[in-house]
């Protein structure tokens, strides 16, 4: 077994050959590389098991320990669900990238300092970031630089984090930090960009959208979930991200709701989801912080179930607009019904894999006094069941027959579909596989009574209430819109205010450069007609003066634009 290399990083090295390779080896090959870092990552016990020293730094390239195998497990699970759903795609850059991007993040939970960390993550930005550029639609290029951008800048202020924390003597460890100091505040402020904190998450709902159908999925699996996992190791208990999530968990319900795009929906969900986990990690208990593994666990598999469908739905229809779709539980049953799964699993219907994680952690906030934070808990969760649901599989399936007339999905993509659907029924029905690879072991009964009872009246009066807005005529009508949400700052404001100083700045500098054009045209002009007046050798000289001066001037044009643009 590979020992001395980093867990995802036999993925990162073979990505480099996929594009080498034809269709089918390739395949093989990808599936190979994960299965061989699966069984590398499953075997590391709890503890160091690599280190070196670069430059007078310590580095702990591989460390284990509670949380790293549950993690570790569901994204080896996802980059082999999303190689078998790209499988039909035949993009060589899709999965090289892709493969290489899961890669880099399994690689970083086995980070055990801050500057391998710092490597990983940031080469999860460049990997992935290809994925958006091939999503090949109208917004793919713009979504895929600001993407680009956003995450790049959260790799530089956990470096800037990680560099003050050196200077002042307390090494590079990737453990406990202390949020009110500068260098845990840049770390936490890194951690939140990629874990997308309010005011931070406009990438979430800009990118995925944009993606190719088989990157929106693997998307959806790692960045967030890299960052929950290193949110848990360095700031467990940390009482804002309680209030942080609050937050996070509310205000994507109403944006979901309104937004027309289904897979932009998705994104809103997401960024509620994560929320859960950031409560969890934030009250900081043994329960708690079972149910932010658990749920991240399985809200990797569900919420990519959920981008499949949605994906398959794009490649047979050309739209995932609510008001483009309808009808199609005909032409694509199975899809639909891998749908289904998906939604009353993030709905947290008994017997599947939400009910069972996500009420760990909100049975902890109650547990631990957090009544209004439950309240706002007990909220979202019935936002959750509205628009991801009962929106997702209603519009894309059920209402408003487009008459459309499709093929299913292909079978690739229905493989992975039922895998994913499958370890979600599996994980309701029997969490103990799951529980049994949690941090701690799992006391709490979920099955009890009074929670199962006040899960199903939530459910239930949330379904009702739905059905009589639909009846109604109340439910907010689909509009061909796009609803923007904090990416707005990215999107809107930030691109007048850099043409607010750019303009100004680009009139003078043509000012002047046409200026100077004139005059060198001028200055040409006349050595041109002293040539004509003297002898050769005068000639020879005013065409050396003339050259000189149209270098001086070139000179300036040079200076003018590196200063200016």
């Amino acid at each position: 077994m590979l020992t001395n290399i980093p867990p995802g990083l036999v993925m990162i090295l073979g990505a480099a050959l996929v594009p080498l390779l034809t269709h089918t080896p390739r395949q093989i090959f990808m599936l190979g590389l994960i299965l061989l870092s699966g069984l590398q990552a499953w075997q590391l016990d709890p503890g160091v098991h690599l280190t070196t020293t670069i430059m007078g730094l310590d580095l702990t390239l591989i460390r284990a320990d509670a949380l790293t195998k549950p993690f570790a497990l569901a994204f080896h699970i996802m980059a082999a669900l999303g190689v078998i759903f790209g499988m039909n795609a035949n993009c060589r850059v899709t999965e090289s990238s892709g493969l290489a991007y899961a890669g880099a993040a399994i690689a970083a939970l086995f980070a055990g300092d801050f500057i391998t960390l710092f490597i990983f993550w940031e080469l999860t930005a460049f990997t992935s970031v290809f994925l958006i550029l091939k999503g090949n639609r109208p917004g793919s290029l713009g979504a895929a630089m600001r993407y680009l951008v956003t995450q790049v800048s959260s790799g530089v202020v956990l470096l800037a984090g990680a560099a003050l924390l050196y200077s002042q003597g307390q090494g590079l460890t990737v453990g406990p930090l202390d949020a009110t100091t500068l260098p845990g505040f840049l770390i936490l402020l890194a951690f939140g960009v990629k874990a997308a904190f309010p005011f931070l998450n406009g990438w979430m709902q800009d990118a995925y959208p944009e993606a190719s159908i088989s990157g929106t999925v693997m998307l959806s699996a790692f960045t967030s979930k890299l960052a929950v996992f290193v949110l848990a190791q360095c700031f467990l208990g940390l009482e804002w991200l309680v209030y942080i999530g609050a937050v996070m968990i509310a205000f994507p319900v109403f944006f979901a709701v309104i937004e027309n795009d289904l897979r932009r929906v998705l994104a809103f969900s997401s960024n509620n989801q994560i929320g859960f986990m950031v409560i969890g990690i934030g009250i900081g208990t043994e329960l708690a912080l079972n149910g932010v593994v658990a749920h991240a666990f399985a809200h990797i598999i569900f919420k990519s179930l959920l981008f499949m469908t949605m994906g398959a739905v794009l490649l047979r229809t050309g739209t995932t607009k609510a008001n483009e779709l309808g009808g199609l539980w005909r032409s694509m049953p199975l899809t639909t019904l891998f749908c289904l799964v998906g939604a009353v699993s993030i709905s947290c219907f008994p017997l599947f894999s939400g009910y069972v994680t996500k009420t760990l952690t909100v049975a902890s906030a109650i547990k631990e006094g957090y009544f209004w934070v439950w309240m706002v808990m007990i909220f979202a969760s019935a936002g959750v069941l509205e628009h991801s649901g009962i929106k997702i599989p209603y519009f894309a399936f059920f209402a408003h027959d487009r008459g459309f007339k499709v093929k299913e999905a292909p079978r690739n993509m229905l493989v992975a579909m039922g895998i994913a659907s499958l370890l979600s029924v599996i994980i309701g029905v029997y969490p103990n596989a799951l529980y049994g690879i949690l941090p701690y072991a799992v006391t709490f009964d979920v099955w009890e009574a009074g929670h199962l009872l006040g899960e199903l009246q939530l459910l239930s009066f949330a379904i009702l209430a739905f059905v009589f807005l639909m009846v109604r005529g109340l439910y907010p009508p689909e509009i061909d819109s796009t609803v923007l949400n904090t990416d707005w700052f990215f999107r809107k404001l930030a691109p007048k205010i850099i043409m607010g100083i750019v303009r100004p700045l680009w009139a003078v500098y043509s000012v002047t450069v046409n200026g100077l054009k004139l005059i060198l045209l001028d200055l040409m002009d006349f050595a041109g007609g002293q040539i004509n007046k003297s002898s050769i050798g005068a000639g020879a000289m005013s065409t050396s003066v003339a050259a000189g001066i149209f270098l001086t001037i070139f000179a300036l044009l040079l200076a003018l634009r590196f200063l200016l643009v």
